[in-house]
């Protein structure tokens, strides 16, 4: 295959934008890169920048849950040996520093099957978003065809930050349920025409990697049966996005890949059950992996002829020739790529985040 570096790569935000509101981000990235991009997140603001830990509320308010006493006691969340002790780097909602709360359970005597949690949050906050998204769209700050992304961290993702591993098994379908609902009320309020949806794909990449808990016995196969469960709940004339997530936490993965083999792995394993078109699938890079080792898997990816790829290779940190870099390796092993960052830039400060604009737009 040709070496041959892609010109102007398409661009993909996988969801977070450290700026204060989605007025703001919506009009930063238009200005920066309105040509390059097919999709504009709101930029999971405030509160939404903690990613999964926003919607602990929700078990906070509820009377059948508490958290459990042996992480209180503790004082920080169990994690593994591989992942370590992680810490927050620190903005707006969170202390730096501050560690991960403790997970929380069902309270003794509660019956599962009468449980209800009520809303996210999700589906409320896309509806103000896209309000002011259209009133922008006809402004002319966003142009004509651009579609408004919705990011969701998956159910695994909420299990593995906020419920005892103990409970998993009974708290996964009543947390999916709600989830689920939440993203058919996103596409009842925003135009299939206008909704793009990703999938954030960080605890399930660690279970397939050995990093983090899984309850199922048959782990691999078990990822792949409930990531296809949130996709295939993706009304089929909405887009659908994919992102394989080594997560961000303090600016560091929970693991660093070795290579893009298990990502590869999951796709084509996930590829084979979804039932509805996948519109795009986004991999993160580290800034480090120029080597071929990293990217020769992608030889074997399987990708419909509708699926984009897009790999996280844009680092601010050694600007456009790292990043031209890491996308001469890519083009060995595959072509008509586009580019991103590893992950969400929601916990960036605000005063980076027109640098980084500028430099997905000297791509």
């Amino acid at each position: 295959m040709s070496a041959e570096i892609p010109m102007h790569p398409e661009l993909l935000l996988v969801g977070s934008v450290g700026l204060p509101s989605a007025e703001q981000v919506f009009r930063a990235v238009s200005a920066k890169i309105g040509g390059r991009i097919k999709r504009i997140p709101d930029g999971e603001t405030g509160p939404r920048s903690l990613w999964v830990f926003w919607p602990r509320r929700v078990l906070e308010r509820n009377a059948a849950f508490e958290i459990d006493p042996e992480e209180a006691a503790r004082g920080m969340r169990a994690t593994s040996e591989v992942e370590g002790v992680r810490r927050w780097i620190g903005n707006a909602a969170a202390e730096q520093g501050a560690p991960p709360p403790p997970r929380m359970r069902l309270r003794a005597g509660i019956e599962p099957s009468q449980v209800k949690l009520g809303p996210l949050g999700y589906a409320a906050v896309a509806a103000e978003s896209y309000a002011v998204f259209q009133r922008l769209r006809d402004e002319g700050v966003i142009a004509r065809g651009t579609k408004f992304q919705v990011s969701l961290p998956t159910t695994a993702a909420f299990l593995n930050a906020h419920v005892v591993y103990s409970q998993h098994a009974v708290v996964e379908p009543i947390y999916r349920a709600q989830l689920l609902d939440e993203v058919r009320q996103i596409a009842r309020t925003v135009p299939a025409s206008d909704l793009a949806v990703q999938w954030d794909v960080s605890t399930e990449m660690a279970q397939w990697e050995g990093v983090r808990h899984a309850y199922f016995g048959d782990v691999r196969n078990g990822v792949i049966d409930r990531l296809a469960i949130h996709c295939n709940a993706v009304p089929r004339e909405v887009e659908l996005g994919i992102h394989l997530c080594y997560g961000d936490y303090g600016h560091r993965h929970w693991k660093e890949p070795a290579t893009t083999a298990n990502m590869v792995a999951v796709h084509n394993a996930l590829s084979e059950r979804v039932t509805r078109p996948i519109n795009w699938l986004h991999m993160p890079v580290p800034r480090g992996r120029d080597d071929d080792a990293y990217y020769e898997p992608l030889r074997d990816l399987r990708l419909r002829p509708e699926t984009k790829l897009y790999l996280g290779l844009i680092h601010l940190s050694d600007g456009i020739e790292g990043t031209r870099r890491r996308m001469s390796s890519a083009a060995k092993f595959v072509s008509d790529f586009g580019a991103a960052t590893e992950c969400g830039f929601g916990r960036r400060p605000p005063g980076t985040i027109a640098d980084l604009l500028s430099l997905h737009a000297a791509l």
